[in-house]
Parts: structure tokens; sequence; C-alpha cells
């Protein structure tokens, strides 16, 4: 069905800070459920560390909190000395090669750490209450960064959802579905010390942030603009691509509008040094120069040689992995087409990570969770299967949409307990194989798996050493 044009077309009066009339804002039920089913699953949150990736997140946090520096010798061997950090090449990259200042190498940032904090402090509460040790790595601190992933990702749909609402569309079905059939899910309650929902919540902030000032681009907007944008590219650094499309939009403003300029763009230069700041010291503390470790720039091709693969291909293909953000990005499209700007930039947003994905030379991220760098698009993905949910009104066209979604969404579901149970291969994904385990496998194991789930969960885990609680 055609899409109501009064939703897509810009305002006559001022201020054209959206290219609709009247938002559309989820019921007050619709918020109710969605919080008491993010409150209802808090309890499969995973509380441990095992992966190189998580732990050097970790490590900041840890470091800051209990030594007061960016030294990570303790924390990395901490984990190595447990078994817990069993990675090829662990002991190599991180307790033997040290950077041009003496500092241990550290590929991530410190944005996941400044997050985490409220929820750290938190676990050090529990462990002072409790009497658990209080070393920063016991339970309580575990978990505190666990849960912590789990609300910001959920936080992510929640800011995805009011974005979507000043595009003129009820996004709470596109919330529950982005959630459930993306590898969102897995890296809110399965991987939470990831960066990945963190990055979500990082990039929705920022996208909320830029709807709401574009339009007038005032210096109070483009100061909260500036730090969120600042906040976004502390948690991940390639998540700096999604501004792009931010500046290329004040760019076109700028050359068509009389007013006055230079104190928005002051006052958001201002608010990004400010925020970024941390982010800068500590590059400096550890690297000895603004910016990462010298050894990212050999893993980058940047032509995007394999962008195609990153989305097509049968083993490790965004849209094999992560069916639903075909009817995402689809959305996204359909509104460009339908000449609504902020569905175009977007739409290249999503273009951008798929590029910066594909030059990767570890394009593939085998080992992890699908194509779990372009968990960063969740807001993109949300509010385009919400101009998809709005723009199929007909009955027919809904339950196709709806039925097409619930098989999506139990694909992502399948694959994520395959993962866990070792039915699927963690380097690849084998479609036939894993296709066949979801739908035939999968449920004859249901109740013995239902059982270990909550009774036995950590025979889930991959390494046979967890962290000591």
């Amino acid at each position: 069905m055609r899409l109501n044009t009064q939703s897509i077309q810009a305002p006559r009066t001022q201020p054209p800070a959206s290219s609709i009339q009247h938002p559309t804002q989820p019921t007050r039920r619709q918020w109710i459920v969605l919080v008491c089913l993010f409150l209802l699953s808090l309890p499969a949150v995973t509380p441990r560390i095992y992966s190189s990736d998580e732990i050097q997140y970790f490590a900041y946090l840890r470091s800051l909190w209990f030594d007061h520096d960016l030294s990570f010798e303790n924390e990395y061997r901490y984990f190595y000395d447990r078994g817990i950090a069993r990675s090829e090449g662990f002991r190599e990259t991180f307790l033997e090669f040290q950077t041009d200042t003496g500092h241990r190498i550290n590929f991530g940032t410190i944005g996941c750490a400044i997050l985490w904090s409220p929820f750290y402090a938190v676990g050090d509460l529990v462990a002072r209450i409790t009497g658990a040790p209080r070393d920063g790595f016991s339970a309580p601190y575990l978990a505190g960064v666990a849960y912590g992933s789990a609300v910001y990702g959920f936080l992510a749909l929640v800011l995805a959802m009011w974005c979507a609402s000043r595009l003129g569309f009820n996004a709470f079905t596109g919330a529950l579905a982005v959630w459930t059939g993306t590898p969102l899910l897995f890296y809110m309650y399965v991987a939470p010390p990831f960066s990945h929902a963190c990055s979500a919540f990082g990039v929705a902030l920022f996208t909320w942030a830029w709807l709401r000032v574009r339009g007038e681009w005032s210096p109070r907007g483009m100061a909260a603009l500036g730090a969120s944008g600042a906040l976004m590219l502390m948690v991940r650094e390639q998540d700096a691509f999604f501004a792009l499309p931010v500046a290329l939009d004040y760019g076109l403003w700028a050359l068509s509008s009389p007013k006055p300029k230079v104190r928005s763009l002051l006052s958001a230069a201002a608010a990004f040094a400010i925020v970024y700041a941390p982010q800068a010291a500590a590059y400096l503390i550890i690297n000895g120069h603004l910016g990462p470790h010298a050894s990212v720039g050999s893993k980058m091709q940047w032509w995007g040689p394999h962008a195609l693969q990153e989305m097509f291909s049968p083993e490790h293909g965004y849209f094999i992995w992560t069916p639903l953000a075909v009817i995402g990005i689809a959305g996204l499209a359909a509104l460009a087409f339908r000449r609504m700007t902020e569905a175009a930039f977007l739409l290249l947003m999503v273009a951008l990570q798929i590029y910066i994905g594909g030059s990767v030379a570890s394009w593939t991220v085998a080992g992890g969770f699908g194509q779990r760098r372009l968990v960063s698009i969740t807001a993109a993905l949300v509010i385009g299967f919400a101009a998809v949910w709005h723009i199929a009104r007909g009955r027919p066209a809904r339950s196709m949409l709806t039925a097409v979604t619930l098989l999506a969404v139990y694909w992502n579901l399948a694959l994520t307990a395959e993962f866990a149970t070792g039915l699927l291969d963690r380097q690849r994904l084998e479609p036939r194989k894993n296709a066949y385990d979801a739908f035939v496998t999968l449920p004859r194991m249901a109740p013995a798996l239902a059982y270990r789930y909550f009774f036995d969960r950590s025979s889930f885990y991959q390494r046979a050493n967890p962290v000591p609680r």
C-alpha cells in the first residue's frame, strides 16, 4: 500500500527538524510490554568473559578503577594464567609485545569502560555487601559489565523507536523484530562484554541527536551532536563513519542557509573535544600518539574488496546469518526512493559500515557470531523495518511480513542455540547443515537444552575453566 506522503514531506513552518508533521509514538501499553519483556529477559544474561576482545575492553575499566593507570599487564595475566584467554597468539600479543611507551597493547577503546562504570560501581557495592573478592574480577564485577551491556542494547532499541517516531513510524514491532532477529541478541545476552551492544547504543544516541538537531542545527543541538559523536567514536573507532552522512547533511544545509554557522560549529567542536579527551589521553599514554596502535593499519584494505562477500558469502555473509536485515535495509531504500531525506542518509550510513567492514582483512569475523561489526546499524534496521511495517498495511501483506519475520527470528535464535551447543562450526556457517539442525535437530533437543539452560548453563560455555566466582 502506498505510504502517506504527509509523513515524508518537510513541514512548511520552522523548525524543519524532521521531514514529518506528526510523529507517531508507541502507545503506553507497548512501552510497558517492551520494558517488561526486557526485565524478564535479564536472567538470560551470561556474566562471564572469555575472549581476547572482551578482555581488552574490560581491562580499561578494571585498570582505571583499581590501579588508576592504563597498564594492563596484571589484567591480561589474570585471564591468561587461569586458562580463560586461550586464543591463538594471546600471550605473544598481549604479554610479550609492548608499545613505544612501554605499555601492553590494547586494540580496544575506552568508551565501553566509561559506559560500564556505573554498573561496575554497583558490582563493587555488591562485593562489599556479600563478601565477594573485591579484586575487580569476581562475579559481582563481571555481572555489572554484562548487565550493563544488556541495558545499553535495550536502550539502543528505545532510542531507535524514538528516531522512528520522528519520521512518522511506530517502531514497536520493528524493535521486537530487530531485538530477537539480529546478532544484537547474542551480544546482549550470550557475550555481553564485547563492545557491540554498547556500539548499538552509541550509534542510536548519535542518530537520535542528529534527527533532533537537523533543520535548525542550533548551537545547543550541535553541542549534543558533538558530544554523542565523541562517545560513539570512543566505543568503536569504525563507528566514526556514521558521522560522515551527518556532516554531509549539515554541509548541504549550510550551503543553502543564510543563518550564521560559526557558533554551531564551535559548539560541536568544543563538546566533541571535551567528551573525547579521555580517549585522546589514553592513546597518548598507551601508544604515544593520537590513534590506535600502528599494527591496526596492516589489517585495512581501504578499497573495500570484501564488501560483497561480507553481505552475500554463504559461509559468512550478513544476509545469510541475519536475513531480517534484508527487510530493514529494504525499508530504508523504499523511503529513500520516496525522497525521504533522512532515510537516504541512514542508507548511506549502512553502506559506509558495509564498506569499512569489507575493508578489514579479517572481514569474516570467524569465531564470532554473525557479522558482529554490523550490530552498529541496529537503529537503522529498526527504522527500516518500521517503514516496511507501515507500508504493508493490508492484511495479506502484513500477514506475509509477519510470517517472514517470525522465520527470520527463529533462524537467529536457532543459530544462537547451535553456536552454544557446538552444532555450528564457529569458523563458518554451513547453510544446509545448519538449516537441518535448526528445524530438525534442535526441536528434538529442546527439552534437554531447556534443562541445561536453567540448571547447568555453564555446560554451554566453550572454555573448560570459567572465571572464578
